[in-house]
């Protein structure tokens, strides 16, 4: 179905409405006019703006699966050292610093790469962005199928290297694959989906490692367990790369809506990445997400990457159970963004949604704090479960908020800037939070999260203090992603 409305410029000005050169639509409130808003319903928005036409195709679930599996992928081989670190120490004869950064690399990798990535994501598409990062991850793993000798750890340390590198070409795709594929109530929840690939490669690297790399005494024992996980790692990285060069696509023929639609209209040499760049960093309430996103996100990432010291300094020998913990982290999780991203895409509260939940991550860390050192591996399953929950579940809604706070602006390039900043606070949280623990203990080191998380929530509740006209299409009645496409 093609809907086309015929307006002259005279139309348009009666109607008080401005397009853009971005094809959207201002409401003279945003130029100061504070005395007579137009109060439009979405019904008078599709009788106002020219409709174009929209189709949504069911291979777009294909696409999401394809992405989702091999975010999975990269996801596991990320926290695959980590998870069983006091093996890996006694294996490779290293410090556990040393391990520690096999899963920091993904941090250190992604900070010189995200600005590169984004540009070419920006000029050459999503497609090619997905099988270059594709190509490393299945590459990374097979070089680490070679490194289960006591003496390969500089080259295991390559091989993540590679998978690291490997990261920075998926953390910028959920938002733009749902924005491409998806209908306009649905690509919250696509995005989500989008992380939940991801939390999945995780979770999975939570529980597969303690059960595939027993902590058994004889090396060579040892060795065979670590090289079947290398290998299996390979496997699944090499059908994924396949089916990314046989069937992943860069988007539909026809655009899913119509923010979609009138974005296919802007022409080639209007848009710049540098200026783009340049916008998103005056951006006052993007660059306090970029922050508060870094906070939490780098918080997830230092207690995923030293669960296992923290589990094992209270319940020594539980190595399988550290695991289980950082699933049920996972899990609970990606219920926490599914649940997120269906509510954002029936309500599009995104600045209230946001805040609750991050108000809900400090109180679960806290909770998680005090309750580590009881004794119980129950209560620890129970309260890292809801940490879990709302830290996790906040990854899609930081996204979300981002292209709806900086559209038309590209998806891939807040994204990387969102994942910039997480990286680097991943990288001090995860340094710091594992100096404190050695010297002072787990209790120290969570609180020093929670102070940060506190900060996190501060920053989050500044960007509501910002009047309607400093923020974008979600307040306003203008066309963008937050408007209902026409679909087929």
């Amino acid at each position: 179905m093609s809907s086309q409305d015929e307006f002259s410029q005279d139309d348009w000005s009666q109607t008080g409405f401005e397009k853009t050169r971005f094809g959207d639509y201002k409401h003279p409130l945003l130029l100061g006019d504070s005395s007579n808003t137009l109060e439009t319903s979405a019904l008078d928005r599709s009788q106002l703006f020219p409709l174009m036409e929209t189709r949504l195709y069911r291979r777009r679930w294909v696409m999401l699966f394809i992405f989702c599996s091999y975010s999975m992928s990269n996801s596991f081989m990320w926290l695959q050292y980590s998870i069983i670190s006091n093996i890996f120490v006694r294996f490779y004869s290293v410090e556990s610093v040393t391990i520690d950064w096999l899963s920091m690399t993904y941090c250190l990798t992604y900070i010189p790469l995200i600005l590169p990535v984004t540009w070419l994501l920006d000029n050459r598409g999503m497609r090619d962005v997905v099988v270059v990062g594709s190509a490393f991850n299945c590459i990374g793993a097979w070089i680490k199928t070679g490194t289960a000798y006591p003496d390969m750890f500089a080259m295991t340390f390559f091989g993540q290297l590679v998978c690291s590198a490997a990261a920075v070409y998926c953390l910028g795709i959920p938002s733009r694959l749902a924005s491409l594929w998806f209908g306009q109530q649905e690509v919250s929840t696509a995005c989500s989906i989008g992380v939940l690939g991801n939390q999945m490669g995780i979770a999975i690297g939570f529980l597969i490692p303690p059960i595939l790399v027993p902590n058994v005494d004889d090396m060579n024992e040892l060795a065979y367990h670590i090289r079947i996980m290398f290998y299996i790692s390979a496997g699944v990285a090499s059908v994924i790369f396949i089916l990314v060069i046989i069937v992943f696509q860069e988007r539909p023929e026809i655009p899913p809506s119509q923010a979609q639609a009138q974005a296919r209209n802007i022409p080639p040499d209007e848009y710049s990445y540098t200026a783009s760049i340049m916008r998103l960093l005056r951006n006052k309430p993007f660059m306090l997400l970029v922050l508060s996103y870094g906070l939490n996100v780098g918080c997830f990432y230092a207690v995923s990457t030293l669960l296992n010291r923290m589990i094992i300094e209270h319940y020594p020998g539980e190595e399988v159970n550290a695991g289980r913990i950082g699933l049920t982290i996972v899990v609970a999780g990606m219920v926490g963004s599914l649940i997120c991203g269906i509510w954002l895409d029936k309500t599009k509260t995104y600045k209230q949604t946001t805040l609750v939940v991050y108000l809900l991550s400090l109180i679960g860390m806290l909770v998680y704090a005090f309750t580590l050192n009881l004794g119980h591996l129950w209560v620890v399953f129970i309260t890292a479960g809801g940490l879990g929950f709302f830290m996790t579940g906040y990854l899609p809604l930081g996204f979300e908020f981002a292209v709806e706070l900086t559209y038309p602006e590209s998806e891939g390039t807040s994204s990387g800037l969102l994942n910039c900043s997480a990286q680097i606070f991943g990288i001090i949280f995860t340094i710091s939070q594992g100096k404190i623990i050695d010297k002072w203990g787990t209790l120290a080191g969570n609180i020093f999260l929670s102070i940060f998380l506190l900060i996190g929530t501060v920053i989050t509740g500044k960007i509501l203090t910002f009047p309607r006209g400093d923020l974008n299409c979600v307040y306003t009645p203008c066309l963008t992603r937050a408007v209902p496409s026409f679909t087929v």
